[in-house]
């Protein structure tokens, strides 16, 4: 089903170290509306949709998974040379008590990632409302996370996920009303 390009969909530079970006990363990474529960999401709901739209979950949800490995070296990148006094200060003390500098599937403020952040009614209308909700709260995310910091390196990558959120997002109300007019449309055999 994939074929992997060993390298990133978009460059991930960051100009300092700053574990305290990296902690708000991490919510990206495994929080409600971050990558992987986005991928999963995607993913899963593939299986019950109408055709016309499966290719466009399929991919959607694999792009997801090519922005959960720039969050994570974006994470890697802002920790690697950070001292423990630094993790501790930017409040990854519990994070490197449990883990070390090892990334692992969580929200910012260190709550596990669960499956219960991933919803999949069987309805490809509310399903895609859902899809395009969590696209919403991805793009709102990362501008908030362009805001909290002065790195224009980091912000650059920022900016490329946000305005991928916003192209999936455009890319579901697409499919929602493709689905909606096949609703409406007579069908004659």
């Amino acid at each position: 089903m994939w074929i992997y390009e060993k390298k990133l969909q978009y460059p991930v530079r960051v100009s300092k170290c700053d574990p305290r970006m990296a902690k708000l990363l991490i919510e990206q990474y495994g929080g409600a509306d971050g990558e992987l529960a986005a991928a999963l999401r995607y993913l899963n709901q593939r299986y019950t949709i109408p055709d016309k739209v499966i290719g466009l979950l399929t991919d959607i949800g694999t792009e997801e998974f090519a922005h959960l490995e720039m969050i994570a070296t974006m994470v890697y990148k802002l920790t690697k040379d950070a001292t423990t006094e630094q993790l501790k200060a930017a409040g990854l003390d519990e994070h490197y008590v449990n883990h070390d500098r090892a990334l692992y599937y969580s929200n910012a403020a260190g709550i596990p990632w669960t499956a219960t952040y991933i919803q999949a009614k069987g309805d490809p209308i509310a399903d895609l409302y859902e899809d395009i909700a969590a696209e919403e709260k991805a793009r709102a995310t990362y501008q908030w996370l362009i805001d909290m910091t002065d790195d224009t390196d980091l912000q650059d990558s920022l900016k490329f996920l946000r305005e991928r959120e916003v192209i999936h997002s455009l890319r579901f109300r697409e499919a929602v009303e493709l689905l909606k007019a096949e609703q409406g449309a007579k069908k004659v055999f």
